[in-house]
């Protein structure tokens, strides 16, 4: 272990954002993990992530040794749809975990790109490296990982200043009445089934909002919806298409009991990724198509 001590210049409202502006290599989620450790201290006392800096105040921080990625590397097909010195963003199959979790240490996209990919970045630690934002093992499609410390601190950064734009379709149960609207809630966990999201009361939740625009109606009695996140809760597309009363076709948790296709998962897809290049700011957009089995749904469904 070593440590670092810094001596505040100017005063902060909150510890963490200090050290997160200070502390080189870290992002705010891995600030805040060293003062769940209590390896921060503040004027020789250990130090609260809330707590007020003011000019003159010494924070020391003891940053614990590296570790040794405790994924393996496993020769897994996945699609890589571009890639370079600072990022790869991959075309995730639906079935496929993103990281190890919950007992699965195998087969995991992570193991994939240990073995595909020459570096990954360390900041989210041994289980989960180069891995920035994540979509549910049954949803399919396009998310960018970082191959070093610096190119996901940048875009950490962009997904919580919103500029990294991630864009769904799903094919939803009903026929929407409007083309488009803007849900927003408060997600957190389910009050029964600690498993499931749920939208509850602000005290409980995240905020969590959500655009959804009309592309195709259908017949049979299903929506084609285009999904934009404004936020990135836990399954909150899934959560507020049940909101809406129009759950994701094939959603095992979230959608109806009778389904009328023979389906491995939800139907939903993250179709488009934006965001800026962190080494030369180059703004870079994204796009995977339908995967066959969402695309072999609509082909049996009449527009109306």
């Amino acid at each position: 272990m070593k440590t670092e001590t810094f001596t505040a210049r100017e005063s902060y409202a909150r510890a963490d954002v200090f050290l997160s502006d200070n502390l080189e290599g870290f992002t705010r989620s891995s600030v805040k993990k060293l003062f769940e450790g209590d390896f921060v201290s503040i004027n020789g006392k250990k130090g609260k992530p809330s707590q007020q800096i003011s000019a003159g105040d010494t924070l020391e921080v003891t940053l614990p040794d590296a570790v040794e990625y405790s994924a393996k590397p496993e020769d897994i097909p996945v699609e890589i749809v571009y890639e370079d010195g600072d990022i790869a963003v991959i075309n995730k199959p639906q079935g496929m975990t993103v990281h190890a979790g919950n007992g699965n240490t195998e087969g995991t996209l992570v193991n994939a790109l240990l073995f595909k990919l020459d570096s990954l970045s360390g900041i989210n630690g041994v289980l989960r490296p180069g891995i920035v934002h994540r979509i549910d093992k049954d949803t399919s499609g396009l998310l960018v990982v970082a191959k070093n410390d610096r190119a996901h601190l940048s875009l950490s950064k962009q997904i919580e200043d919103k500029t990294c734009r991630r864009t769904y379709l799903a094919l939803l149960e009903g026929v929407l009445k409007d083309d488009s609207g803007t849900v927003t809630t408060y997600i957190g966990r389910h009050p029964q089934d600690r498993v499931k999201m749920a939208v509850v009361p602000p005290e409980k939740g995240k905020l969590a909002i959500t655009d959804y625009t009309v592309l195709e109606r259908y017949a049979q009695g299903y929506t084609l919806c285009r999904f934009d996140l404004h936020t990135g809760r836990t399954h909150q597309i899934r959560v507020h298409a049940r909101h809406m009363g129009h759950p994701v076709v094939g959603d095992p948790v979230y959608g109806i009991k009778k389904q009328k296709f023979s389906l491995n998962g939800q139907l939903l897809h993250a179709w488009q990724l934006q965001l800026t290049h962190p080494a030369t700011g180059e703004r870079m957009t994204f796009e995977a198509p339908l995967p066959e089995y969402f695309k072999a749904v609509l082909s049996k469904l009449n527009k109306l």
